[in-house]
């Protein structure tokens, strides 16, 4: 492969992405009304990457149920209205040529936030329009409210909200749904030993850990069928020494998802625990994707402080990862990928007319 691999077509499942460099699920906090309807600011923000020649837009963590919201300000895809939201965004990003994806998620312990720049931190108390939390565990996320271990029956009724959220999701346009299983979100905590201390079916063993995790993906694959491509995040690691997930146990549920009917995992790592040393640094995640490709044998994409053309282009390049997914970078120049194209000597037949004149000097 050669770094033109990275503007060449990719295909999943009835879906072909016109190029391997995609936009990575951003959490925006901007949803005002407090109920969780997309607005005129993701309708921009969003918009901005398709008319820059993206393959893949996949949006900010969506909750599946108002109390899996990381913050009041956040998206869900719950009722009537945000699916009504949904569709006109879909609509504008189709007609730039892009695919677009919806992230599902579901925050646990970590729901009921403060959005990032309020002056307070934490949890979101009750009296100002925020709720109670819940988790595999009573073990709270540090610094936040503790959360309400859940029950079996409740366990089965997220599974079931997430099946009801994934057909709102294709009757909105989207072509793809991502599972969020990272972060420390709700299915994280299922699968890592430092947030699940649960002695039922799903605790304890990796199988048990797993279980919400694949009956989710069971779920939303028997609701939108065998055509629409399927993918799962992780975080392939919790980054301590011991005791904790790691990417070995990641590759192993990979493998569990893929048969359950997953198709593409894209990887970052961390976000469960605090006090732990993260080595960041340019592309400090493409080894935990490579480990997947490699030793799991599934696609995936790279992601994680990879901001230049050559690194992108490199790293798809190296068949390290199948695609890879950009956030910062995107934010600083939505057109990353027209630029990327350019630079690299990529010559691409939808680069907007509009824009025609900044090939040239």
């Amino acid at each position: 492969m050669t770094t033109a691999t990275l503007f060449s077509p990719l295909t999943i499942r009835e879906t072909e992405f016109r190029n391997r460099l995609w936009v990575a699920p951003m959490c925006q906090y901007s949803a005002e009304k407090q109920d969780g309807v997309p607005t005129d600011w993701h309708l921009a923000h969003l918009g901005s990457f398709a008319s820059g020649g993206v393959g893949l837009i996949i949006t900010e963590a969506t909750a599946v149920t108002a109390a899996g919201r990381i913050s009041p300000q956040d998206l869900g895809l719950y009722n009537d209205e945000q699916q009504a939201a949904f569709t006109r965004i879909n609509a504008l990003l189709h007609e730039q040529g892009t695919a677009t994806g919806i992230q599902l998620a579901h925050a646990g312990r970590k729901a009921s936030t403060f959005r990032p720049w309020a002056d307070d931190k934490g949890t979101v108390p009750e009296s100002l329009g925020g709720w109670q939390t819940v988790a595999p565990s009573a073990i709270p996320f540090p610094g936040y409210a503790t959360p309400v271990a859940l029950t079996v029956p409740e366990i089965e009724q997220i599974v079931e909200d997430f099946r009801v959220a994934a057909r709102r999701s294709i009757d909105a346009g989207f072509d793809v749904i991502e599972l969020h299983a990272a972060h420390g979100y709700l299915m994280h905590e299922f699968l890592s030993p430092l947030s699940n201390e649960r002695t039922d079916a799903y605790g304890g063993s990796l199988e048990n850990r797993a279980r919400f995790v694949l009956d989710v993906v069971r779920a939303v694959r028997g609701e939108v069928g065998e055509g629409v491509p399927l993918f799962v995040r992780f975080s392939a690691t919790d980054w301590v020494e011991q005791g904790g997930w790691d990417v070995e146990q990641t590759t192993t549920v990979a493998g569990w998802a893929r048969d359950a009917g997953a198709d593409f995992f894209d990887v970052s790592s961390g976000g469960n625990v605090t006090g732990v040393k993260i080595p960041v640094a340019p592309l400090y995640q493409v080894e935990l994707a490579a480990h997947l490709r490699s030793e799991g044998n599934v696609p995936v994409s790279a992601v994680g402080l990879i901001t230049t053309a050559a690194e992108a282009a490199e790293v798809v390049a190296s068949g390290r990862a199948d695609a890879v997914m950009m956030g910062r970078q995107f934010l600083r120049d939505p057109h990353f990928a027209l630029r990327a194209a350019h630079e690299l000597g990529v010559s691409l037949d939808y680069w907007p007319p509009q824009y025609a004149r900044a090939l040239f000097r």
